[in-house]
């Protein structure tokens, strides 16, 4: 160590990996005495780092958690992949002006020697778009209520929010990202239905501060679970189709999430269809390359004339 300063940030690095530390390895590392760990220790208490010590075999010392966020020590290898990864997550909705925020704080304090790689990788990697399924937006959400969110599924506290419109009080279990959405698996206290919710499409009430008894979803596969389920529930419009081929033909074809089949006989079946714009439902189900009745929505046929007119001008014209 080329001195106290030195010694201490090294120590808080040290500190910083989360597994507890004898006051023996920590002087190893360090190079000095027992003694000095000690004083060190309570140099950075002083400081305003919360050290917690615990006696015993398995005993040491680790940084507590504090009343805020203390400043990290990151080696070469993490500060690149925090920076390059804030760089990635640029646009994704609902947190876009904290990521900013994040990654200018670490590249502003960033070392020299690691500029040359953060800049090459951040000029020379691009990103292509991710949403792609869709004409329409990314939905917005907001911070607070994933944190919201996801608090009470750590407390196993009841979850009250509105709904489209109508109030909903459910136990939650999981948040699921997907497709650029956030969406929770919770189960309904009162009659034992599970459903799947968009985070989005939540006004969250009060907390309830009432705990559960959680009951775990049958399988315990709760992504598997909402992957089924949003495909009826997580669209903003849906579609119901009668389609004249197998239900097993049809769902050959389609990603289950987008879709919900029911055979109504050996060679006909009903597709329960969803999307967050009518045109993208439009565009999808021609590939299902099968004849189709619509049953519903009204509007959606309007929209599959206009293409089926587009596509007989462009035959026409070859």
């Amino acid at each position: 160590m080329t001195g106290p300063s030195a010694r201490l940030l090294a120590l808080l690095s040290l500190l910083q990996t989360g597994s507890a530390r004898t006051g023996t390895e920590l002087a190893e590392r360090l190079g000095v005495s027992g003694r000095t760990v000690r004083a060190d220790i309570e140099r950075l208490r002083e400081l305003g780092y919360p050290v917690d010590a615990t006696r015993g075999a398995v005993g040491g010392y680790r940084l507590g958690a504090g009343g805020s966020l203390p400043p990290l020590l990151l080696d070469d290898e993490e500060a690149v992949a925090v920076t390059v990864g804030l760089q990635a997550a640029a646009g994704i909705a609902g947190i876009e002006d904290v990521r900013a925020r994040a990654l200018a704080k670490i590249e502003q304090v960033l070392p020299a020697h690691l500029r040359p790689t953060v800049e090459a990788l951040g000029s020379t990697v691009d990103r292509g778009q991710e949403n792609v399924g869709t004409d329409a937006p990314d939905p917005e959400v907001d911070p607070a209520a994933l944190r919201a969110v996801a608090a009470a599924i750590r407390d196993t506290e009841w979850l009250r929010f509105d709904y489209e419109d109508a109030p909903v009080l459910v136990e939650p279990y999981r948040l699921l990202s997907w497709q650029r959405r956030w969406h929770l698996v919770a189960r309904d206290p009162q009659d034992g239905s599970w459903g799947t919710y968009r985070v989005d499409w939540m006004t969250l009430r009060m907390p309830t501060r009432r705990p559960f008894t959680p009951q775990p979803l049958a399988g315990g596969d709760y992504t598997a679970f909402a992957m089924r389920t949003i495909a009826a529930s997580g669209w903003k419009v849906h579609a119901r189709l009668r389609v004249d081929a197998p239900a097993q033909s049809v769902l050959d074809r389609i990603n289950p999430t987008v879709g919900v089949v029911e055979p109504l006989d050996a060679d006909h079946c009903v597709l329960v269809t969803g999307a967050d714009s009518l045109d993208t439902v439009a565009a999808y189900i021609g590939m299902l390359m099968m004849d189709f009745t619509v049953e519903s929505p009204p509007e959606l046929i309007p929209r599959l004339r206009l293409l089926s007119e587009r596509y007989a001008r462009a035959v026409a014209g070859s």
